[in-house]
């Protein structure tokens, strides 16, 4: 399991410099990870997060019900929204 926590730090970090939804998606694995929506992140059970790094990268919250579904807008004005690790391009709740 040890390889898993380390593919879920790369990947946080490299959201620290995501500019847009596309970056966080390819970031992510796109669709091929998916379960549902345009991507999946699978270390939701880890201390650090995808909120945390996108607000490293400068992106700003839109809107959170929880911790695990929230909004968020990027540095170029796209929206990715975030459903216990499923992410979506826009926002989910238009």
């Amino acid at each position: 399991m040890d390889w898993f926590w380390k593919l879920i730090e790369a990947q946080l970090k490299e959201l620290e410099s995501a500019k847009s939804a596309d970056d966080v998606i390819r970031i992510l694995g796109g669709k091929e990870n998916a379960s549902a929506g345009d991507a999946f992140f699978g270390g939701g059970g880890g201390d650090e997060t995808v909120w945390d790094s996108l607000e490293t990268a400068g992106w700003k919250v839109v809107w959170a019900e929880a911790d695990y579904y929230w909004c968020m807008k990027a540095p170029d004005g796209s929206l990715i929204s975030y459903v216990e690790g499923d992410i979506y391009r826009g926002d989910s709740k238009s």
